[in-house]
């Protein structure tokens, strides 16, 4: 039998129901997209132990991110040598990234951080699927569909 990761498909913006608790504790990746709508997009993440999301910065999207497995320190701030903000989070925990605010989220626990993030506007391509923060750092082919409403397309920041 196949598991809850093997029948997630991002089938574009058309309705889709799936597990999605299940989804993001069996995903083995560092990013994979389960669902790309017209305004927002559902991503699913596996971060290793002492690894992160990456310090970032979004000028123009909002993100929801929640914790289904592990421990995380959540740090967000104005600018990146300034994140005021830190939380640590574990499993049902969720944190809201205003568009623009500094942030990264660090594995602190003794097993993968298995997090769903939603962004709107959608900010990866449909159905991509990232083995981990280098191939994704590396992805030059990574952008939203042509179909999705975007915002006037500031660039991210990384820190």
């Amino acid at each position: 039998m196949s598991s809850t990761i093997d029948r997630v498909k991002d089938i574009g913006p058309r309705p889709n129901a799936f597990d999605i608790e299940r989804a993001t504790k069996d995903n083995e990746n560092y990013r994979s997209v389960a669902w790309s709508g017209r305004y927002l997009q559902v991503t699913l993440m596996s971060i290793p132990v002492g690894g992160d999301i990456g310090l970032e910065a979004h000028p123009e999207t909002d993100q929801f991110l929640r914790l289904d497995a592990g421990r995380g320190r959540v740090q967000m701030g104005a600018a990146k040598d300034k994140l005021t903000f830190e939380q640590e989070v574990s499993d049902g925990w969720c944190v809201v990234v205003p568009a623009g605010a500094w942030h990264n989220i660090t594995n602190i626990g003794t097993t993968p951080m298995q997090v769903y993030a939603i962004y709107a506007p959608a900010h990866h391509m449909p159905g991509k699927v990232q083995a981990t923060s280098a191939v994704a750092e590396a992805d030059k082919d990574d952008a939203p569909a042509s179909w999705s409403v975007q915002g006037r397309h500031a660039a991210d920041k990384h820190g």
